[in-house]
């Protein structure tokens, strides 16, 4: 049985970490605004699915793997932190342009729009972290379940986060217009994000921390 305490946990680390500026944001947001709504729906479901991949995968032994191949660990791991020092650059760089600030961009067909929502989930550090380290801490060994708790508090974690990604999705037109009046606020929310950006980053590519080996 999943303690309520477990539950709440999650919840709040899954909502602290939505709302961290990142690549599925960052993804999502700019499809909203360049393509519609619709698009920015449809990239949502690969989203979505990708964090079902991460949820079924760790609690059938993604984490053995990595405990088994180290290496393979830090290969994803500094994989995402170069991914996330790209998104940095490209907001901090002279010229950078803010996600909020929209751009003529090609018009994806769904299935690509669905296909690149999921790619970006499957390579966002953030999510393989919270799924490989910090959701297993509140599971309760003593009351057994195991792969039954870490499929209940993960479906916690992934109703969070994608209720918070529908939110940004139907506000990201509504904040771009709001930002697009104020060119001064949109230059501050695009060395915000980079910011936070480039400090993850650091952050991820320095962490000497391994998954620990299941009990």
């Amino acid at each position: 049985m999943v303690e309520a305490s477990g539950i709440l946990g999650v919840t709040l680390v899954a909502l602290g970490m939505v709302l961290t500026p990142g690549p599925n944001m960052i993804y999502l947001v700019s499809r909203s605004i360049t393509q519609g709504r619709r698009a920015g729906l449809i990239s949502l479901g690969g989203v979505a699915l990708g964090f079902m991949v991460y949820l079924v995968a760790t609690n059938v032994g993604l984490s053995v793997v990595f405990v088994a191949v180290p290496e393979l660990y830090v290969v994803v791991k500094l994989a995402g932190a170069g991914y996330l020092a790209y998104l940095a650059w490209n907001a901090l760089r002279p010229g950078g342009l803010s996600v909020f600030d929209p751009q003529e961009v090609s018009r994806d067909s769904p299935r690509r729009l669905f296909t690149m929502g999921l790619m970006t989930n499957l390579l966002n550090p953030k999510i393989a972290i919270m799924y490989l380290s910090l959701i297993p801490q509140f599971i309760e060994l003593d009351n057994g379940h195991l792969l039954l708790q870490g499929l209940v508090l993960g479906s916690f974690q992934i109703v969070v986060s994608v209720a918070v990604n529908l939110a940004i999705v139907l506000a990201a037109g509504t904040i771009a217009g709001f930002l697009a009046r104020r060119p001064s606020w949109l230059k501050v929310q695009r060395y915000l994000m980079g910011g936070v950006l480039g400090v993850l980053a650091v952050s991820l590519a320095v962490d000497t921390s391994r998954p620990a080996a299941p009990s």
